[in-house]
């Protein structure tokens, strides 16, 4: 009997009895990261040590946890053994790798091959059957040499600083602000993070992660320092009070036309933690799936691409354009 995959507020293989990164209460759910579109309040979850720990910092409540190293079998009920393989898309981020007599299937969550500074490197396992994120699974989202883009904020932030203007970068907390941390704060630069990255990040520092030294956004002594801020917050109350300021945002969407305008910043820098095209296509190349679901951001039409590349995918809970031959 083939793999049953279900979407509706998550993923469900129901063969198994689990669900996948579902937003509202499950008996059982896997959770890939603890990014908040990821997580909810179940009765027990698999995850990672990593996510387990964040997820407590996020969400409250009792929870049943197992927890598995990455690459460690655990022998789920109905002949299921599971294992957890490294995403690369935040600390302890994880892929689902699952096998029954029905043969093997890999579950993403997000993920990102590229390497990260604050993440663990992304190693996909084969599977017969693929679900996989696709963020950006257009052809135009190809992101320029990682070397490139940290140069890039290493520069913005000298600049302003040697102008006498406070750089702040809108990132998100969880993820974002540490790989961010990691890039400027490598250099010598001094850093200090928003209330809620900062929460985050000394958890990463408890899980054992080796950062650069980061302080307490201070109102009075924020001078001379880069600051690394959630979003929101440059166009909320909390950080009118820093002028003057230059303003940057760290995103992946930086790569569509008008993103500093949407942003409100004065500069916008492609640093994502998701696959871009190129990267989506070699996890497939990877994976060698025999079929492929896809979930998330341009889905029906990275399904297709692998259709015309010879490979059986489907957007999962969406209307899939079939292609004839004329």
């Amino acid at each position: 009997m083939p793999w049953e995959v279900r979407q509706k507020d998550g993923v469900n293989l129901p063969q198994i009895g689990w669900w996948l990164d579902a937003r509202r209460a499950q008996t059982r759910c896997f959770v890939s990261h603890a990014h908040s579109d990821h997580i909810g309040p179940h009765r027990e979850i698999l995850a990672t040590r990593a996510t387990a720990s964040l997820m407590r910092l996020r969400m409250a409540g009792q929870r049943r946890e197992t927890i598995l190293e990455f690459g460690q079998p655990w022998a789920a009920e109905f002949g299921c053994e599971m294992k957890l393989f490294p995403a690369g898309h935040i600390f302890g981020s994880a892929m689902l790798h699952a096998t029954t007599d029905q043969g093997s299937l890999l579950y993403t969550g997000d993920f990102k091959l590229r390497p990260s500074l604050a993440a663990e490197p992304c190693t996909p396992p084969r599977a017969d059957v693929l679900i996989m994120e696709t963020t950006f699974g257009l052809p135009r989202y190809v992101f320029p040499p990682q070397a490139g883009i940290e140069q890039g904020l290493i520069d913005f932030c000298r600049q302003a600083l040697a102008d006498r203007v406070t750089p702040v970068l809108y990132a998100y907390s969880l993820g974002k602000t540490q790989e961010l941390l990691q890039i400027v704060g490598r250099t010598g630069l001094p850093v200090m993070l928003h209330a809620h990255g900062y929460r985050m990040t000394r958890r990463y520092a408890e899980l054992g992660m080796k950062l650069p030294p980061f302080a307490l956004l201070d109102t009075s002594a924020y001078a001379g320092h880069v600051i690394i801020a959630p979003p929101m917050s440059g166009q909320s109350e909390p950080l009118s009070w820093i002028h003057p300021k230059r303003t940057a945002v760290a995103t992946g969407w930086a790569m569509d036309h008008g993103a500093i305008y949407r942003n409100g910043c004065d500069a916008a820098f492609p640093l994502s933690d998701h696959a871009d095209f190129p990267d989506l296509l070699a996890f497939v190349d990877q994976v060698q799936p025999k079929l492929v679901y896809t979930l998330h951001g341009f889905a029906r039409e990275f399904a297709a691409t692998l259709r015309a590349r010879g490979i059986e995918a489907w957007a999962i809970g969406q209307q899939n354009q079939m292609e004839l031959s004329i």
